[in-house]
């Protein structure tokens, strides 16, 4: 299960996107990674359930909002990250800080039941069950017989 995106098609602008997005001076760069990153999604039906899994690994369950709105499920998060380095004298010799969300949105079938929803983060992966309702649910193949 592959569940982080990368566009394989279009080389050329990775290649120049890894020269160019790097700090050279061995520090850590956010340029070009300002911002928004938006996780891949996996989404699987089966017979009871639809399953939505969404990659997100270095987070805690705390740092995301799941929320249904006229059947309409968002999931979204956002982290703000600040690290500080002073000299003896309190003066700055290295401040940097980062901002990172995303925002998913995901129109749900008539055949969901809503208030059944739940979701669990686990192993960098937030999976979302989505149960379907009793009557949307395929029956039992049977046969009938003729008289």
């Amino acid at each position: 299960m592959n569940l982080i995106k990368r566009n394989e098609d279009e080389w050329l602008p990775s290649v120049f996107d890894d020269i160019f997005k790097n700090d050279w001076s061995g520090g850590t760069s956010n340029v070009g990674n300002i911002g928004t990153r938006i996780p891949a999604a996996n989404i699987q039906e089966t017979d009871e359930n639809f399953f939505v899994a969404v990659a997100a690994p270095g987070k805690s369950k705390k740092q995301f909002n799941i929320e249904l709105d006229n059947n309409v499920l968002t999931i979204s998060s956002e982290e703000k990250l600040e690290h500080e380095s002073t000299d003896t004298n309190g003066r700055f010799t290295r401040k940097e800080f980062n901002y990172t969300n995303f925002r998913r949105a995901f129109s749900l079938p008539e055949s969901v039941e809503s208030e059944k929803i739940s979701a669990a983060y686990k192993d960098g992966v937030l999976e979302i069950k989505l149960p379907k309702k009793e009557e949307a649910k395929q029956r039992a193949k049977r046969m009938i017989e003729i008289k």
